[in-house]
């Protein structure tokens, strides 16, 4: 293999493949999310799913933010990621009952993942490093926090809720304590890893409307109209959902970023990635449990819960959009805001509604948002380019 050329290690690079087979885990450990967002769809199941989400997004955004520190196409980066797939397996099959008998495996494999971050983002430390301060500012309370975590999933009940919401205050803490200092940021790689994990989060899309065809099928009855039309529904809104993000938020968060100096793009990534980025992927899998249930029984009325799951869901995509263009750009995604009211207030009043047609009319409602949002955007950038 001698006669290889592998390419530089360059200022700037994509997200390693390794990376991606990273995600993977994710993508189980979504599913087991949204599987318990359906199982108990009420206010106390969906926070708890929520200080999942939480606790998820923690080892994620840690080998991120390792990754973009060192090379993610050296040998010894590259060997972490692979340990640290190994030991998300675990994690994402606990996710499930993490608060019931499975709460230890779930707790020791993140701390894993965390641990396995640790090392790798301390791999381009030397003396002379400028970022030195701040990457021991981030190590010391979250080695802290998992070891709350830990000792948290020995308990049962409310004290175990306890313990891991202290774990999640204490993550916040450092996360605002350690944006302070300077940080290698590069920005090609945090935009594609963020745009990975949608990808990932919209992929749960797609299989949560396919199970009501497999179940469909088994039964040798063939696919009725109604389920027809729930799936095509159910695939528009994810579509729109990633051409919401994808065609003009993902690269001009991304130029924004590239443009800072290092004493400011720390607090901008965390700000725009690491915050702004949790809810945006957090709407999508609790949306992913409302179409599943639609996709399930599109004749009927949906169910209270699962029509302020897909309000909410929405809600959160949106906002975190909006949130992350403000921060960047100082500038309002208005028809974003609204449209996510309009539509709240549509599957809040919809309850007689057959759950197909519901879905229908907030894909509509979505895709005219998004146009109105298009034409004002041209028209603004014509505007300048006339000025200048």
């Amino acid at each position: 293999m001698k006669g290889i050329e592998l390419p530089p290690l360059t200022e700037d690079f994509t997200a390693d493949p390794v990376e991606l087979f990273f995600d993977l885990a994710y993508v189980f450990a979504f599913s087991q999310l949204v599987a318990l967002l359906i199982e108990d769809p009420s206010w106390s199941g969906v926070g708890k799913a929520a200080l999942l989400f939480g606790l998820l997004w923690l080892p994620w955004q840690q080998l991120t933010w390792a990754a973009n520190a060192v090379s993610g196409n050296g040998r010894p980066v590259r060997a972490l990621f692979l340990i640290a797939t190994v030991v998300s397996i675990p994690m994402a099959a606990s996710t499930s009952t993490a608060f019931e008998g499975g709460g230890n495996v779930f707790a020791v494999a993140l701390t894993g993942i965390m641990l396995i971050g640790f090392a790798m983002q301390t791999l381009g430390i030397t003396e002379n490093t400028d970022y030195r301060r701040a990457i021991f500012s981030w190590i010391g309370p979250n080695a802290i926090a998992i070891a709350v975590l830990v000792v948290g999933s020995f308990f049962d009940g409310t004290t175990r809720l306890a313990f891991w919401l202290g774990t999640a205050a204490i993550v916040l803490w450092a996360m605002v304590r350690a944006a302070e200092g300077e940080w290698i940021v590069r920005a090609g790689h945090f935009a594609e890893r963020h745009g990975l994990i949608i990808i990932i989060a919209l992929g749960e899309v797609i299989v949560a409307i396919g199970i009501p065809v497999v179940a469909t099928l088994q039964k040798g009855d063939g696919l009725a109209f109604a389920t027809v039309s729930a799936l095509l529904a159910s695939g528009g809104f994810a579509g729109l959902l990633w051409w919401a993000y994808f065609d003009r938020p993902s690269p001009g968060l991304e130029f924004a970023a590239s443009k800072l100096s290092l004493k400011n793009a720390g607090q901008y990534i965390r700000d725009v990635y690491t915050w702004a980025h949790a809810p945006l992927v957090a709407g999508i899998i609790l949306s992913a449990a409302a179409l599943e249930e639609i996709a399930l029984h599109p004749r009927d009325p949906v169910h209270l819960e699962f029509r302020l799951m897909l309000a909410g869901g929405l809600f959160l995509f949106l906002i975190g959009v909006y949130v992350a263009v403000w921060r960047a750009f100082r500038a309002q995604a208005r028809e974003r805001l609204i449209g996510a009211i309009v539509i709240a207030a549509l599957l809040f009043l919809g309850g007689s509604l057959e759950g197909v047609l519901l879905l229908t009319i907030v894909v509509v409602i979505m895709f005219f948002v998004l146009v109105i949002e298009h034409r004002r955007v041209e028209r603004l950038q014509l505007h300048s380019q006339l000025e200048a």
